[in-house]
């Protein structure tokens, strides 16, 4: 989910940064490009330190067993 999110915004700012010459009053469209890489990049960046920390978890199995016969007898 994150890392597509930081592909789509990486690709988006590299065309407001370097494909886009149209200018709009009041707004830098270069600026808001380098804004969009930078947040794609750290999207990147946090998706895979998350998920390197949910590949460390340790998992452990409990086995619960139940005796349905008579009790053991204890030695004579």
């Amino acid at each position: 989910m994150y890392i597509g999110g930081g592909i789509a915004l990486l690709v988006i700012g590299g065309i407001l940064a370097f494909g886009v010459s149209d200018r709009v009053d009041g707004l830098d469209l270069t600026a808001i490009g380098y804004i969009c890489m930078g947040g794609g990049i750290l999207a990147i960046i946090l998706s895979l330190v998350l998920n390197q920390q949910r590949s460390n978890t340790s998992h452990t199995e409990v086995v619960e067993r139940r005796n349905t016969g008579t009790p053991p007898q204890p030695p004579l």
